[in-house]
């Protein structure tokens, strides 16, 4: 049976969980995924229709 990659990952998340602080957990997983595509261009995109008000409005 194939394991998928989404599987394999979880199964290293939850092992290394164990054995090290949440901290160490997160610098880890910052080290081995850096992700893809370009962050800042992404977020502008789906932020460019906020406004102050909605905002606000979501914090109320």
């Amino acid at each position: 049976m194939k394991i998928t990659d989404g599987k394999v990952q979880w199964t290293g998340i939850t092992a290394g969980s164990k054995n090290i602080s949440a901290i160490d957990l997160i610098r880890y997983l910052q080290k081995v995924d850096s992700g893809s595509g370009d962050y800042v261009k992404d977020r502008q995109a789906w932020q460019q229709d906020y406004t102050v008000d909605m905002l606000l409005g979501v914090i109320e």
